[in-house]
């Protein structure tokens, strides 16, 4: 691997510290709402909500539900599991907007993200960024402004607007040519090793996962070995693994 002309990233849990926002969100959220939810230990509560999550985004992704499908969808998953009263659809759209209000108002980007751009530019000459994600190009071009990224990253490729979600290797190659670049010349950053890391080298980009919570590669780390996958901790390990190639 040389050093690369395009170095793209996942948005939501790498760049965008997505979980502590939902984390705080749900509670501020169900905190507001009081019973059932005030006897309910948080980490059960956000381990419910991000089970919702799981359940119904992935449902999205494979065209069972809209967008605004999967939101009701995961607002009525959990309030039936804490034995709340069922949800009409204005009801669940009107619950999913109250947590999306106090997840909006936690937007955030990981403490590592804007030093490790620096030193990119630094160590990379002329290195451009850019974005893909699987979601909503306007929800998610929002989330890029809001964390200071929107005058640093060329483009935002989203699957929403594409029609094409992780891990198709269609998507990297598209991001790829909106750069004028060729999949050699492009590394991918992401949090998920199969989605993201392995998406992108079936499309010939040099795929890095990152493992922020260092769970380790477990039953991926033949497959990823395979690929020629790099795993980080931190962004602020990338300058260095990419100035060497």
């Amino acid at each position: 691997m040389s050093a690369p002309r395009v170095v793209l990233f996942d948005l939501d849990a790498t760049l965008f510290d997505h979980p502590g926002a939902f984390r705080r969100g749900i509670l501020a959220h169900v905190t507001a709402l009081g019973t059932p939810y005030d006897a309910v230990p948080a980490d059960e509560l956000v381990a419910a909500w991000q089970q919702a999550e799981d359940l119904h985004f992935d449902r999205y992704l494979a065209g069972e539900l809209d967008y605004d499908g999967q939101r009701r969808a995961r607002a009525r998953d959990f309030v039936a599991r804490f034995g709340a009263a069922p949800l009409a659809d204005d009801d669940a759209t009107a619950w999913f907007g109250g947590y999306y209000a106090a997840y909006r108002d936690a937007w955030a980007a990981y403490d590592d993200v804007h030093g490790a751009l620096d030193a990119l530019e630094l160590v990379v000459p002329g290195v451009r960024f850019g974005i893909i994600t699987n979601g909503e190009l306007a929800l998610q071009q929002r989330k890029v402004e809001k964390i200071g990224l929107g005058a640093r990253v060329d483009h935002v490729i989203a699957s929403g607007e594409l029609g094409i979600a992780k891990p198709d290797p269609r998507i990297f190659a598209h991001a790829v040519e909106r750069f004028g670049a060729r999949a050699a010349e492009a590394v991918y950053v992401g949090d998920r090793v199969r989605v993201d890391a392995l998406g992108a080298a079936a499309a010939g980009l040099t795929g890095v996962w990152i493992d922020r919570d260092e769970r380790g590669w477990g039953t991926d780390e033949t497959d990823a070995a395979a690929a020629g996958i790099r795993r980080i901790v931190s962004l602020a390990e990338l300058p260095q693994l990419l100035a060497a190639g």
